[in-house]
């Protein structure tokens, strides 16, 4: 019978070392905890995702500690050096540039094979970007999926929303300020009356919470295109939408007006396959791709 494996996260041990996961600010440097300060300066090194970034850190609160590189694009040479450094003895924090590391970063590969070594990891909690913004949202915290930066493609972002058209949590999304309006574009010609609310420099100056539906959200970037990166927090589909009948789904949807060929053509228009563009249309309609099929084959019959 296969075994759990378990963490004594502070026994006493002399190998292997402890990697911990320091949470640092999202913008404003008061929100860096005590403990995080204390962890930073106690270890032996410190793994950073931008050590520029990372280094103005260090010297506002005078932590003069080593300091080495581990990104996305050094990951396999630094990752594999930074486990035998643990395997040794020595303890390392990890940090992202802001916020809590190894949440879409590549600090989960180094957290992977730490845990596959026997590796301690223990998390320093701090800032995070997602929850901030949906505790300020002002839409359902009960339930909710941390979704991370959509694809940049239209192809492959209509499919994380084909996946996520009957989840009844909150989303989650990040998005860079100049993809905004491209991303909120699409998910309108879905969801357009949804409730969300777009969070933008969160702990700065500037920090600013849009809200309404996506529709108007929409609206309102197009007239002043927000700076800084954003959080998009979005409801999830209501009780009420999922007892609908495809019919009543339909009332006032984008698609409504069209028939069944036209909407699958429309998906078709944006680069879709046949399969895709069916299961899209589908989807929208509260219908099984068989469905499309079956009735699109009758169309074409008569």
């Amino acid at each position: 019978m296969e075994k759990a494996t378990v963490q004594k996260s502070f026994a006493a041990r002399e190998v292997p070392g402890t990697l911990y996961l320091v949470a640092t600010p999202i913008g404003n440097l008061e929100d860096m905890t005590f403990r995080a300060i204390r962890t930073l300066k106690e270890v032996q090194l410190i793994a950073a995702e931008d050590t520029r970034q990372t280094r103005k850190l260090l010297t506002h609160y005078e932590i003069q500690n080593r300091l080495v590189s581990y990104h996305e694009h050094n990951r396999d040479a630094s990752g594999p050096e930074l486990i035998r450094m643990l395997l040794e003895g020595q303890h390392i924090a990890l940090v992202s540039d802001a916020g809590i590391p190894a949440i879409s970063d590549p600090g989960a590969d180094l957290v992977r094979d730490a845990v596959a070594e026997g590796i301690p990891v223990v998390p320093i909690p701090g800032a995070n970007a997602a929850l901030s913004g949906l505790i300020i949202s002002g839409l359902p915290t009960d339930r909710f999926l941390f979704v991370g930066f959509p694809p940049r493609d239209r192809k492959g972002l209509n499919k994380v929303l084909d996946s996520l058209a009957g989840e009844t949590g909150t989303l989650l999304f990040y998005e860079s300020p100049h993809r905004l309006k491209k991303t909120l574009t699409v998910i309108e010609e879905r969801w357009s009356k949804r409730k969300m609310a777009i969070v933008r420099e969160l702990t700065k100056r500037h920090e600013e919470v849009i809200r309404g539906t996506v529709t108007a959200c929409l609206g309102q970037i197009e007239q002043v295109p927000p700076l800084g990166e954003c959080c998009i927090i979005i409801e999830g589909t209501s009780s009420n939408e999922e007892g609908m009948t495809a019919g009543e789904a339909g009332i006032g949807q984008w698609w409504s007006p069209l028939t069944l060929a036209e909407h699958v053509a429309h998906y078709e228009s944006r680069q879709l396959n046949r399969k895709e563009a069916m299961k899209s249309a589908a989807t929208d309609r509260g219908l099984s791709r068989r469905d499309v099929y079956q009735a699109l084959l009758g169309e074409s019959d008569e």
